[in-house]
């Protein structure tokens, strides 16, 4: 801990660029959570002794699969290692026939993909309902849905006691610290997830993990998509939706942000903002392409808020090709790049991006103090923190 405290005062007294600032925080451990990156198809284990296990989520877009290597001393060190993760698009918060058999069928194939190519025997296989699935699924009275998703797959797998559990919003945002936050940073990162349909996150004041104080809003990306949709009318115009998207998050969205960060007390308790989920990845990755091996990347609010202005005023210059041309660095792999904002374009267009990078500034706003500043972070593989940290606390309980 002496380290990064003799780090942090280097980094404040030398007022060093912002640059140089992410070369170096990328150097050090600050945010090093090596499992964030996927790993090749053959499973390169980093531990001796050690067993493989899968946890397998269904969310509120798709469904998504971690492999967790977890050896004899990780469990009680509370450490794990993501030897790799993938995911299918399947939209189950829609609650359609067409889309509860798109997720069944992912659900199934990552499954057997676990079993049959990896050798996961069944008993080390985890299988969980997000909280974003389940919050929307009682809002909506769709439990039905979910219940005959989990009907279906123990039928379809043929284990009649295979548990497809469901997680709430708080347990959620306690694995999803575990599962992200080095142990360095535990005490002083308040964790932030955007989601689809909510956000949610939090951190540990009293010195324990047991105990998270949850940051929720009932807004996402989507949601804040849907609510401009809505008030756009007949002028589907792009300069119309930009100005329905300043009313509604001058609204009820910005009204419920800051009632919840003056609730959760975390301006005075954090040094570190991390934000994951999808908007988080899709900034980093296209605001910042020359940083696409670093699983996380500092970044301040003003370069976010330009980033905005691009994404309504600029949109072409965020294409694969645009910001291919646009890295001068000989060293950076562009062929990765390209391939990396291929996938973000895919997920979101123009609109949702916007809607999900203006959230984003709203809740940076909070923390953007005049006397104190703090160190904004964007997680780009978040999604597979809370499940790997699930299978390991999973694992540490048996016997």
């Amino acid at each position: 801990m002496a380290y990064f405290t003799n780090f942090n005062r280097q980094f404040s007294d030398m007022k060093l660029s912002l640059h140089l600032q992410r070369a170096l925080l990328t150097a050090s451990v600050i945010f090093s959570f090596v499992a964030l990156k996927a790993q090749p198809n053959s499973l390169k284990l980093k531990y001796s002794n050690s067993t493989v296990y899968a946890g397998i989520e269904v969310g509120s877009k798709g469904v998504k699969m971690s492999l967790v290597e977890i050896g004899k001393n990780m469990q009680r060190n509370n450490n794990f290692n993501i030897v790799k993760d993938t995911s299918v698009n399947t939209d189950f918060i829609s609650f359609t026939d067409p889309t509860f058999t798109a997720t069944l069928n992912g659900l199934c194939g990552l499954y057997y993909t676990a079993v049959n190519n990896f050798n996961i025997t069944p008993d080390k296989i985890f299988t969980v309902v997000s909280s974003g699935v389940k919050t929307l699924a009682q809002k909506e009275d769709k439990m039905g849905w979910v219940t005959k998703l989990s009907d279906s797959f123990k039928l379809r797998v043929k284990d009649p006691s295979r548990k497809l559990d469901l997680i709430d919003a708080s347990e959620e945002a306690r694995l999803s610290h575990l599962g992200i936050v080095p142990d360095s940073r535990r005490f002083t990162t308040f964790l932030i997830d955007i989601g689809s349909g909510n956000t949610k996150g939090g951190y540990f004041p009293n010195g324990n993990t047991k105990d998270i104080k949850l940051f929720e809003l009932s807004w996402g990306t989507k949601s804040i998509a849907n609510a401009t949709e809505k008030r756009t009318g007949d002028d589907k115009s792009l300069s119309n939706y930009e100005k329905q998207l300043f009313r509604v998050l001058s609204g009820e969205a910005n009204d419920q942000v800051v009632y919840a960060v003056n609730l959760s007390g975390a301006y005075n308790m954090s040094d570190n903002i991390a934000f994951s989920g999808g908007i988080a990845w899709s900034v980093a990755t296209l605001m910042l392409p020359e940083m696409i091996d670093n699983p996380v990347v500092l970044v301040t609010y003003d370069e976010v808020a330009k980033f905005a202005e691009r994404l309504a005023n600029n949109y072409a210059s965020i294409s694969d090709s645009a910001i291919v041309k646009s890295i001068t660095d000989p060293t950076i792999d562009k062929n990765a790049v390209a391939t990396e904002a291929k996938k973000v374009n895919k997920v979101f267009d123009q609109r949702s991006l916007m809607a999900g990078t203006g959230l984003l500034l709203k809740i940076m706003r909070q923390f953007e103090g005049v006397w104190e500043k703090k160190q904004f972070f964007l997680v780009k593989n978040g999604q597979v923190g809370w499940i790997s940290a699930y299978v390991n606390q999973s694992v540490s309980k048996q016997p």
